[in-house]
């Protein structure tokens, strides 16, 4: 998927970014960071300052790694930390960024606490997620693969913004880019055709690839999405001053 594992990619951070009103100078926070792609793209755009928190040491040292390569080591920087336990103290930064992630968190109103509380007054929140309908969801979208793709304990979107209001954030906006879905359904179809032609299934399969089952379970995404049960959202969140 690149280096942006989220719909939208960096078209849609930058998108995020301006929302926020990110400018230089200011202090931000990129929960579930990854790799970093998203916290370089924000530093070298905005001139922001930005530390990174994702839950792999893995991911951490792939990001630290990025931004000393990218000589941005001094303004951006990642640590190992949980989003529900965030290692920041209060009141201590002027925005957070949180892509397609905040479906993964097993607590998700503890996680919206915990952005308010870093948040300076006047701070912002600004997440991008994946969004569905739980009750119309298809089976072939509620698996353990689902989950790890952001799909089965993802929210409509209403509900993520009650998750930030109960947080005391105040909700500014809700974009809808449902496209930014299928334009990443697209890429995976293309990526794996690919695969099983210059790979043979047999090794595709042993390093972890369930041929028979993507067909089908990328379809149901694809119908989801038609049908308006699978979705994609930004929303930004102000706390008050």
């Amino acid at each position: 998927l690149g280096d942006s594992y989220h719909p939208g990619g960096q078209t849609l951070t930058r998108r995020l970014a301006a929302t926020l009103d990110l400018r230089p100078g200011q202090s931000v926070l990129d929960v579930a960071s990854g790799r970093g792609t998203s916290a370089l793209t924000i530093a070298r755009d905005c001139g922001a300052t930005v530390v990174g928190v994702d839950l792999s040491a893995a991911n951490v040292a792939l990001a630290n790694g990025a931004a000393q390569a990218n000589g941005l080591s001094e303004r951006v920087g990642f640590r190992v930390g949980d989003a529900e336990k965030l290692p920041v103290t209060d009141e201590s930064v002027d925005a957070v960024l949180c892509e397609c992630a905040l479906c993964t968190f097993p607590d998700k109103p503890t996680a919206a606490h915990e952005f308010a509380r870093v948040l300076r007054p006047g701070g912002r929140v600004g997440i991008t997620d994946v969004t569905v309908d739980p009750d119309r969801l298809p089976l072939e979208l509620t698996t353990i693969g689902a989950w790890v793709a952001c799909v089965a304990d993802a929210r409509p979107a209403v509900e993520y913004a009650e998750f930030l209001a109960r947080a005391g954030l105040r909700v500014s906006d809700i974009e809808h880019h449902d496209a930014a879905i299928g334009r990443m359904i697209d890429q995976i179809e293309a990526r794996l055709q690919f695969l099983q032609v210059v790979t043979s299934r047999a090794k595709l399969e042993a390093q972890g690839f369930d041929v028979e089952r993507a067909g089908p379970v990328l379809g149901a995404a694809r119908a989801a999405l038609t049908d308006g049960v699978l979705g994609y959202a930004l929303l930004v969140a102000e706390k008050p001053t």
